[in-house]
């Protein structure tokens, strides 16, 4: 294509028509903004994500400062125990507390410590006390903290979690499906293009190794090698190009008759070229649509590999991870299911969207 003197190339054709599909295009930016969130957010909430508060245990999702009153008397009672002191009167004053505090003994004052230390409550200033010290009126301010997604069984922030899952989440995905593509792509053009014995032989193996159950994989795995991350995502790349390479061959066999194939042969290129210079750009319709959809079921598979100690360890943590501890207090506590399954859901109708819209671009057929 040429318009005033410049010609635009396939690459600038599909960005163009990219362009125009408007639910693509909002799609990736709400997939921007997930990622965007994922990377900067954690430093914004205000809370460590392996910061548990044992006071404020599964909280309801809400804006409402914490803590409130519910939660405010039995957080302190607890503190003056660790104290060895009782809690006498509790007066809720504007953004802090007086404290009155009594004790069989004289009362260590050293002890105030655990106040800020709990991370609800500032820096405490005594005001007033009995002389033989088993009596003190102390007051200290009181922290307004916000869980947006509420917390998990632990006390942890749910938002931050959350947001912290998705970097390790995103990246599985998006890694798992990098080496679907490039090992998937390649073996299904190979195959489907040479055909013959070739592609006999190269899928017989393909079909060996989707007869090998995948949990037995995973267990041999286990035997050999210490659980990590690297380890996961050698367990999940090893089997997901699978069905990368039978789409592949699948296009690779209705495209190698075409007639820019035959051309390609009449002109004397080598079969690696027409692969990947001809065959290779024309299953871009399929294969971006089946790798938008790989990057939620890695994710959902990564979850099944962590379930069995292959998978994400805390104190790092996933979506699948955070589902599935979702998913065992969905009684009690169902806000920590759909936080984390809300981020998923949203990511994976995202990519599908996308992946649409990126079929309709990149289809060589398109005006």
């Amino acid at each position: 294509m040429s318009g005033g003197g410049i010609t635009t190339g396939p690459a600038a054709r599909t960005l163009f028509r990219l362009g125009r599909e408007r639910v693509a295009m909002a799609a990736l930016a709400v997939l921007a903004l997930i990622a965007l969130a994922c990377l900067f957010g954690p430093a914004l909430t205000g809370h460590d994500p392996v910061r548990a508060y044992p006071d404020l245990r599964q909280l309801p999702a809400g804006l409402r400062a914490q803590p409130d009153s519910e939660h405010l008397r039995p957080a302190l009672e607890r503190l003056a125990f660790r104290m060895r002191a009782r809690l006498d009167d509790v007066e809720r004053d504007g953004d802090g507390v007086a404290l009155t505090l009594g004790s069989a003994g004289a009362f260590d004052r050293r002890s105030l410590v655990y106040l800020p230390r709990s991370d609800l409550f500032g820096e405490p200033r005594v005001v007033d006390g009995s002389q033989d010290g088993t009596r003190l009126v102390v007051r200290v301010p009181v922290r307004r903290l916000y869980f947006p997604l509420g917390t998990d069984v632990h006390g942890r922030d749910l938002l931050t979690r959350c947001l912290v899952a998705g970097r390790v989440s995103l990246l599985i995905g998006l890694t798992a499906t990098l080496v679907a593509l490039l090992i998937g792509v390649g073996y299904g053009a190979t195959a489907g293009f040479v055909g013959g014995a070739v592609d006999a032989v190269m899928m017989r193996l393909v079909d060996v190794l989707y007869a090998l159950p995948f949990v037995f994989f995973v267990i041999l795995l286990l035997v050999f090698f210490r659980a990590s991350l690297t380890l996961m995502l050698g367990a999940i790349g090893a089997v997901e190009w699978l069905d990368m390479a039978r789409i592949v061959r699948a296009q690779t066999l209705s495209l190698r008759e075409r007639d820019f194939v035959r051309a390609a042969r009449a002109l004397g290129l080598g079969t690696p070229r027409i692969i990947f210079r001809h065959i290779v750009p024309n299953t871009f319709g399929p294969v971006a649509v089946a790798a938008t959809l790989l990057v939620p079921q890695v994710i959902l598979l990564e979850s099944f590999l962590s379930f069995l100690g292959l998978g994400v360890q805390e104190p790092q943590t996933s979506w699948g991870v955070l589902i599935a501890e979702g998913a065992r207090a969905i009684e009690s506590a169902p806000h920590m299911l759909a936080g984390p399954a809300a981020f998923l859901i949203t990511t994976l109708v995202a990519l599908t969207l996308l992946g649409d819209g990126l079929a309709d671009a990149v289809d060589p057929r398109a005006d």
